[in-house]
């Protein structure tokens, strides 16, 4: 194409000072010395006015230099790194190929549009791909993405520094983003190949495309799901080219060397650019002579030697100037510059190509295109992207543990992980997990296809081994009721929440309670009650002021009866018992009657109510009522059950006892059961959920006190900078915001089979209301006394006469006993003068 413009420039009859332009053409490689050895060569045996290309970075700071020097331009129509930008860097310098800056812009909107968030990048080490892979990395972290690895590639050994396999395996990305040469890209993909890095297991994105069939055909599969992002014309984009410069062009081509042309569709975008940095020349020399052409000295003029570094081309400022002001519309689009960049002005368009499978093998077919204006974009007639594994869903671009074996570790934690011992028939026992976790890790396995190797730890291991063994490598994971700690995070890394946490206080139930005999009167305090009974006692007191006189029931009494029957009238209303005795018949008494029926109702209604309320709080409060009475000592700290290498042990150490140790030391949850039972310790600590379905399932006569503390949350602990903790994380978002998360915390601590201790009875016992009926009591007592008190005259006269009576009836009994005996002994003299008969 650039042979094409320099002959269709003939064709056109355009001529510098009756000449025709002419070319002369070299093959450089990539050699930056031997690149200037050729143009020197070249500028010192001709009137060289401008360098098309050079086509490679690493070769253009010098061509740059040189041009420079000599005073002519160099219009690149491939060299994209950002550094050659800088219009005062490199003053002689164009270039219509846009700069990588766009290409970055290009690629990450790419990653927004399929919610990627991080790559890897492999860039060869030269100024192409340090300068793409810096200010790709720069755009990267300007727009929240990450580059989480750059593997570098060596063109001079034409290899990848690292090992390929370990860079992109041990990294969390998916997304390869590959930033070299055509040349070089084809081998990194063979390495690649070989390493089995490719698809399905990461999605791979080139700057370059290259010919899939040239490598063995069983690779087609892994090649598929590939795109490319390479610069375009403005056509692609729905925007003006001049296709009368194209089709011309296309003519010569064909005219002079059909053998090589590739047909209108197949041509490359660099050679399109490559006929408009060489039209720009065209076009700028020309106009550059023609404005001098009353000019004593011709356009075309250098001065100095023949020696390359010595000549410089005479009109160099005028040309410059004509360069940056040029504006035509060239093949790739609308060709313009500024004064302050080096780029073309509204040139920068691109298009992704997808690699896919067809009849003749895998090739590339453009699927999106890509402008400053309208960002990525499908086109009419473009195919759907097929992905790596020919997927059309779209990848995640992270690490995902389908397929991968997971060493996953669980403890023992009743309901979390329950194990039982099950035995077949052939006398086999095998153990059997059952509960919270096992049941997630199904559900997560079901979602996420790893292949789970579950191992039971030791019961006898403390919380704080299990996190190690995970940042140690004994396990992959450990998946149980493991707190989220700024300490344990400083050694490994956790997942998002599978449960939310906080910690208990576990007692024995009913605890020793000192009985209060007086708690009847707690509903009002000691002065009120003073009060009541001055209040009492005053409205007796005018009670009888005010009814004595006039009141029958209480004429013809004592004083101190009246007063007694008023005082009495008085407390009768207040608790609403009655009169008293009698009605009040003054105006004044019915007065002071009304104000003791108000006191009554609310005194009444009052001590009812506080009575009740105080008499339940005190059959159903605990020594202590929560996590404050613990922090004020109401319990001994050595009489406080704690279990080393728990949270629960850090939370004590750091809120209570100032990192003293001066608890009891636990070393199993079991343990805490059997010394509370035992009375061994008085209270623990238990996370929320184990604390709950213990009380309410298993030991019916522990219980919960106060409410939760310390709230935190359970996590999956995983290494740090885990390459699969995105993938898990989302799966096990996906799971909470399905229920399955909520319906696995209802199956298993929801369930009660204690009777329930978090609703208090209203039945009230005998120690509660023993000081009332021990009141009762001594008021009966003294009843029972003042009822002989009052009968004491008729009890004293009926004792007077009784003892009359038996002084009398002795008195009686022993004058009939003296007759007796005398009678009885005249009847026995009597018997011995008779005769045998008697005769009347």
């Amino acid at each position: 194409m650039f042979k094409a413009a320099v002959l269709l420039s003939q064709q056109y009859n355009i001529t510098i000072e009756g000449q025709f332009i002419e070319w002369q053409a070299a093959q450089t490689g990539g050699n930056a010395i031997d690149a200037l050895s050729s143009t020197c060569q070249a500028i010192s045996t001709s009137n060289i006015v401008g360098i098309v290309g050079p086509a490679l970075s690493r070769e253009t700071p010098i061509i740059a230099d040189f041009t420079d020097r000599v005073g002519i331009p160099a219009v690149s129509y491939g060299a994209t790194d950002p550094d050659f930008s800088d219009r005062n860097a490199y003053p002689s310098f164009y270039r219509t190929v846009p700069s990588d800056n766009a290409a970055a812009l290009a690629i990450v909107q790419l990653f927004i549009r399929f919610n990627w968030t991080s790559c890897i990048i492999i860039y060869q080490n030269d100024a192409f791909g340090s300068g793409g892979a810096k200010v790709i990395n720069e755009a990267f972290i300007n727009n929240g993405l990450t580059v989480t690895n750059m593997v570098l590639f060596d063109i001079a050994t034409l290899s990848i520094i690292d090992n390929l396999r370990n860079a992109l395996t041990n990294s969390s990305a998916r997304i390869v983003l590959l930033w070299a040469e055509a040349t070089h890209t084809s081998l990194i993909l063979q390495d690649a190949l070989d390493s089995d890095v490719l698809g399905p297991k990461f999605t791979w994105i080139l700057s370059s495309s290259v010919s899939l069939n040239s490598f063995n055909e069983t690779y087609n599969k892994k090649l598929i799901g590939m795109l490319t992002v390479e610069p375009i014309t403005a056509a692609f984009a729905d925007v003006s080219i001049n296709t009368t410069l194209l089709d011309a062009a296309y003519d010569i081509w064909q005219q002079y060397e059909r053998e090589t042309f590739p047909g209108p569709t197949n041509v490359s975008y660099y050679a399109l650019f490559a006929f408009d940095a060489a039209w720009l020349l065209i076009q700028s020399i020309q106009q550059l002579c023609s404005t001098i052409t009353n000019s004593s000295s011709p356009c075309i003029s250098f001065v100095g030697s023949s020696a390359c570094f010595d000549r410089r081309f005479l009109n160099s400022d005028s040309y410059f100037d004509t360069v940056s002001n040029m504006t035509f519309l060239g093949v790739s689009g609308p060709i313009q510059f500024n004064d302050n960049v080096t780029d073309r002005i509204n040139g920068s368009y691109y298009f992704a190509q997808n690699s896919q499978s067809s009849s003749n093998g895998v090739n590339f077919v453009p699927v999106l295109g890509y402008s400053n204006y309208d960002g990525w974009q499908e086109y009419a007639e473009a195919n759907p992207i097929i992905w790596p594994n020919s997927s059309s869903v779209t990848p995640t671009g992270q690490a995902t543990l389908a397929g991968v074996t997971l060493r996953i570790g669980v403890i023992q934690s009743d309901p979390f992980t329950i194990v039982t011992n099950v035995t077949d028939k052939f006398g086999q026992t095998t153990v059997h997990l059952d509960g919270y976790i096992p049941n997630l890790i199904t559900q997560l396995q079901s979602k996420m296809g790893f292949i789970p190797d579950i191992k039971l730890a030791p019961s006898n291991e403390t919380y704080d081994a299990l996190v190690a063994s995970v940042a140690n490598g004994v396990y992959d994971v450990v998946i149980g009721d493991v707190t989220i700690t700024a300490e344990r995070r400083e050694i490994v890394g956790f997942s998002s929440s599978i449960f939310d946490n906080s910690l208990r206080l576990i007692m024995r139930k009913a605890p020793d309670v000192n009985v209060d005999l007086l708690a009847f009167l707690t509903p009002f305090s000691r002065n009120l009650w003073l009060l009541i009974l001055g209040a009492v006692v005053y409205a007796g007191i005018l009670m009888c002021l005010l009814e004595r006189e006039e009141n029958e029931a209480l004429q013809n009494k004592s004083i101190i009866s009246v007063c007694a029957m008023s005082i009495w009238y008085s407390i009768g209303n207040v608790v609403g018992y009655g009169t008293g005795g009698f009605k009040a018949r003054t105006a004044a008494g019915r007065v002071l009657t009304v104000g003791l029926y108000i006191l009554s109702i609310v005194l009444v209604a009052s001590y009812i109510a506080n009575l009740a309320s105080d008499l339940t709080i005190t059959k159903s409060q605990s020594v202590i009522s929560g996590i404050d009475d613990i922090k004020d000592g109401k319990i001994p700290f050595n009489r406080i059950g704690i279990r080393v290498g728990t949270a629960s042990q850090a939370y004590y150490l750091a809120e209570i006892s100032g990192n003293n140790p001066n608890y009891y030391t636990l070393y199993s949850r079991q343990q805490v059961y059997d010394d509370l039972l035992a009375g061994i310790i008085d209270v623990s600590f238990l996370d929320t959920g184990v604390a709950e379905y213990i009380t309410n399932n298993i030991y019916c006569n522990l219980t919960l006190v106060g409410d939760g503390f310390d709230a935190g949350a359970f996590g999956v602990v995983t290494p740090k900078q885990w390459i699969y903790a995105q993938d898990l994380d989302v799966n096990i978002l996906l799971l909470r915001e399905s229920g399955v998360i909520d319906n696995l915390t209802s199956t298993w601590f929801q369930s009660q089979t204690c009777p329930d201790s978090s609703e208090t009875s209203t039945e009230m016992t005998i120690d509660t209301m023993s000081g009332l009926f021990l009141t009762y009591a001594v008021i009966a007592a003294l009843a029972l006394l003042l009822f002989p008190w009052k009968k004491r005259r008729i009890i004293k006269t009926y004792l007077f006469t009784l003892a009359r009576r038996k002084k009398s009836l002795a008195k009686i009994n022993g004058s009939v006993r003296r007759h007796s005996t005398k009678t009885s002994k005249q009847s026995k003299n009597s018997q011995l003068q008779s005769p045998d008969f008697s005769y009347f």
